[in-house]
């Protein structure tokens, strides 16, 4: 199977920002801009990018039109989504995603883009980024750990990341590409075209704002479709605002998500650096990465792409 790995970025490249998803404002958006152009990029804002429909950035094929610019312009060498919230889904069936297969392009962003991950890894085997988005970005254009990690994802590095040892990590080692994103967008992709496969993968996962019940459900759901069964490592990143019940569930997200994956032998790394928070470093899904969990905490390594 060829991955397709986009070519990195260079001093002088254009990037696109488009909003597939929740609505966003000019003043949204400035502080990725200004931080972009100190990178040496030239940046081309979607057409409709400021539109509002409900709560999304325009309607469906305004969002589509956006994203269908940026594919088809050859001068775009990465598609930046501005935010997630909800509504990316809603787009897949208005765009024509054949052209990356011929002029690829990083596609970045996390959360919602959890669909484009899972849809473009699954179908053209384009690596793309998961990391944070203009709505995260510094208002006083100093650059934190989570877009100083997108920066140099960007322009072509291959990065080594590492986390805290907790009790609750599985020790072990694995090797496989790198899959996954927000827990919950990824069982709603469950039985669709934009499923997820798992099998000797590594899965990371992460949420945000969601019921600790609905943690059970979600994690469960994984297990009964068998995409658990045959990973080769398991990331679980932020895990962050849990809500809980009147009657309390009676445990955290974390220990939720381990009593489900105990029984397997694979390595599990908790409180890793990826997510609804900061830093939320960039990942390369699809990419070949190298799991290692141990007394010292977890370690991910990026191997060459090939």
């Amino acid at each position: 199977m060829r991955i397709i790995s986009p070519p990195p970025l260079k001093v002088g490249d254009t990037v696109g920002i488009v909003a597939p998803a929740r609505k966003i404002s000019l003043d949204e958006v400035k502080p990725a801009i200004a931080m972009l152009e100190a990178w040496g990029l030239k940046v081309v804002l979607g057409s409709n990018l400021f539109k509002e429909h409900h709560q999304f950035a325009g309607n469906d094929l305004m969002r589509a039109s956006d994203f269908q610019e940026m594919i088809n312009n050859p001068d775009i060498r990465a598609i930046i989504c501005a935010r997630g919230g909800y509504g990316t889904v809603r787009i897949l069936e208005h765009v024509n995603f054949n052209q990356l297969q011929f002029n690829p392009k990083w596609i970045v962003g996390y959360s919602d883009i959890t669909v484009l991950h899972s849809y473009l890894n699954m179908w053209f085997n384009i690596e793309t980024i998961h990391g944070t988005m203009p709505i995260n970005f510094p208002k006083d254009l100093v650059g934190n750990e989570s877009t100083e990690s997108l920066r140099r994802v960007l322009f072509g590095d291959n990065p080594t990341y590492f986390s805290e040892p907790l009790a609750i990590n599985q020790q072990g080692a694995g090797v496989g590409r790198l899959t996954g994103g927000n827990l919950s967008v990824l069982c709603s992709l469950s039985g669709s075209d934009a499923d997820i496969y798992t099998d000797g993968r590594i899965l990371v996962l992460e949420d945000l704002d969601e019921y600790l019940y609905h943690i059970d459900r979600m994690m469960m759901n994984l297990k009964r479709s068998g995409k658990l069964k045959h990973l080769a490592g398991l990331i679980v990143g932020g895990l962050s605002d849990m809500r809980d019940n009147q009657v309390p569930f009676g445990c955290s997200a974390e220990a939720i998500i381990h009593s489900i994956v105990r029984e397997y032998d694979f390595p599990v790394c908790y409180g890793f650096p990826v997510g609804h928070q900061e830093p939320n470093l960039a990942l390369i899904m699809g990419r070949k990465v190298s799991l290692t969990v141990n007394d010292k905490g977890g370690r991910l390594e990026f191997l060459d792409s090939d």
